[in-house]
């Protein structure tokens, strides 16, 4: 085990764990918090206990649609091409 501190709190990093594990058991950390939080907002549809307008709502899914491209396009691989003259 090796210590790192990040934003003040003591990390422990087990060195054993490959790049593959790690992106694997960090990815699906992220992934399931993410689609919790979507089950929640899902759950703002309830006209009983919110008032919300179409306008709103469009808002809400036009910024989360533009964060998944964006984080997206990161995985991406782009070929730069060299200027020539």
């Amino acid at each position: 085990m090796t210590q790192a501190t990040f934003s003040g709190k003591l990390l422990l990093m087990d060195m054993s764990e490959s790049r593959k594990e790690r992106f694997q058991r960090l990815a699906t950390k992220r992934v399931t918090r993410i689609l919790n939080d979507i089950r929640l907002l899902g759950n703002l549809s309830n006209r009983s206990s919110y008032d919300y307008s179409d306008d709103e709502i469009q808002k809400i899914f036009t910024a989360i649609e533009s964060a998944s491209k964006h984080a997206k396009s990161k995985f991406t691989y782009i070929k730069r091409v060299k200027f020539q003259l």
